[in-house]
């Protein structure tokens, strides 16, 4: 256990950063946080929408590694962990109406090819080329996941049925993500089984029953709060409105957690997130499941949809009979509130003629830093890719070398 005269600094608290030094705090280490603006949590914050306290940005957590349940659970909010309403979610294809996504599949890589409900979305030529392609031998595996998928599967699945559901989930493009970063055991799971869908198979098979993510009741945003009051319990230390131009003036081992410092030559990409409340008794039925993904040249500029009160009980009861709908989009609409009600009422075949509120925000999706060299510790999004699990999951990995040496 290191000594008190141990130093740290982190530049930047959001998750990431927040994470490792509370971490580092835990062992008995001085730890400094500072974050350039006036809150904590970079983008997991909370907004208010029509009285609503909702979630400005994620909403959800992959529960795989079991890492954010650890974290929720040694913060005290475990019992307010919460499942999101079982059922799949629907697809938007470029033409016709909405279907419901394969049931057997991983990122939207089919299990099966000639499945019914796979056929239905890539067309019966696609089926049967990614049969055709998928028997090949493997060899050389390509490093991102969209030409892992082209060379195995072709381009028919890839355009029409990963994509759409790589870039609901990662916010990125297929040929954009490392295969290493959309599943750690992909690539070796397609080598045990001679092929990509055999691969979904086995990963499909291995992984714990029930959904693939998580919640907390009341948003994801309480996470926030949590990791910084118990890192203030621990002696840590946040300084708000705190900028840091040149971490090199900074005392001891300084952790960089903001993307702008991270990589800052990098341009980002912009999202942006229309939340509208809603009064429509037709989505009492949830038309859509719990929302949709939205295939490139499809007629709507929102690249997915989530249905949130019907995703999450604690929300539906909260609303009382008001509906939340969230969509994002890519390319910042000229009047993004009027845009996402004309999208929503085409995505779910439901006229909105009453919005109770609404709300826009955007944020930078950073680019990837590139490796840090000598002594340069990095956390969050630019090394750990979107999502809570991988941030928090690398942030306490890094917590834990630092500490080891």
């Amino acid at each position: 256990m290191p000594e008190r005269s141990d130093r740290y600094s982190v530049v930047g608290g959001g998750v990431g950063g927040l994470v490792v030094a509370r971490r580092l705090a835990a062992a008995g280490a001085r730890v400094t946080v500072f974050e350039a603006s006036d809150h904590l949590g970079g983008t997991v914050a909370r907004h208010e929408v029509a009285g609503l306290g909702l979630d400005a940005a994620a909403e959800s957590f992959a529960v795989r590694g079991g890492t954010v349940a650890a974290l929720l659970g040694e913060l005290g909010l475990q019992d307010d962990i919460v499942a999101p309403a079982p059922g799949p979610a629907w697809l938007q294809p470029v033409a016709g109406d909405a279907v419901p996504l394969p049931a057997t599949a991983l990122l939207g890589i089919p299990a099966d090819p000639l499945a019914d409900d796979v056929v239905r979305v890539v067309g019966h030529e696609a089926a049967a080329r990614a049969v055709e392609l998928d028997a090949r031998p493997v060899g050389a595996l390509p490093d991102t996941l969209g030409a892992l998928v082209r060379e195995r599967l072709g381009d028919g699945v890839l355009d029409r049925l990963v994509a759409p559901v790589v870039h609901g989930v990662h916010s990125q493009h297929p040929d954009e993500l490392p295969v290493t970063r959309a599943h750690p055991g992909l690539a070796d799971a397609v080598r045990a089984a001679g092929s990509l869908s055999g691969a979904v198979v086995r990963l499909r098979a291995a992984a714990p029953p029930g959904a693939a993510v998580a919640g907390i009741r009341g948003g994801v945003h309480r996470v926030v709060p949590a990791l910084a009051d118990d890192l203030g319990r621990l002696g840590g230390e946040v300084r708000l409105t705190a900028r840091v131009d040149d971490p090199s003036r900074l005392e001891g081992t300084v952790i960089i957690a903001a993307p702008g410092i991270a990589a800052p030559a990098a341009p980002g990409r912009r999202i942006d997130l229309v939340t509208l409340v809603v009064e429509q008794d037709e989505l009492d039925a949830a038309p859509r499941g719990t929302g949709l993904l939205v295939a490139a040249g499809a007629p709507v500029g929102a690249r997915a949809l989530t249905h949130a009160t019907a995703k999450w009980a604690w929300l539906r009861e909260a609303a009382a009979g008001r509906h939340v709908v969230r969509l994002s989009y890519d390319q910042t609409p000229g009047d993004p509130v009027a845009a996402a009600v004309a999208d929503a009422e085409t995505l779910l075949g439901v006229r909105l003629p009453v919005v109770v509120g609404a709300a826009h925000v955007w944020w930078m999706r950073p680019a990837a830093a590139s490796t840090p060299s000598g002594d340069v510790v990095v956390v969050g999004e630019t090394v750990a890719g979107s999502g809570l699990a991988g941030i928090v999951a690398h942030a306490e990995r890094t917590a834990a070398d630092l500490l080891a040496r």
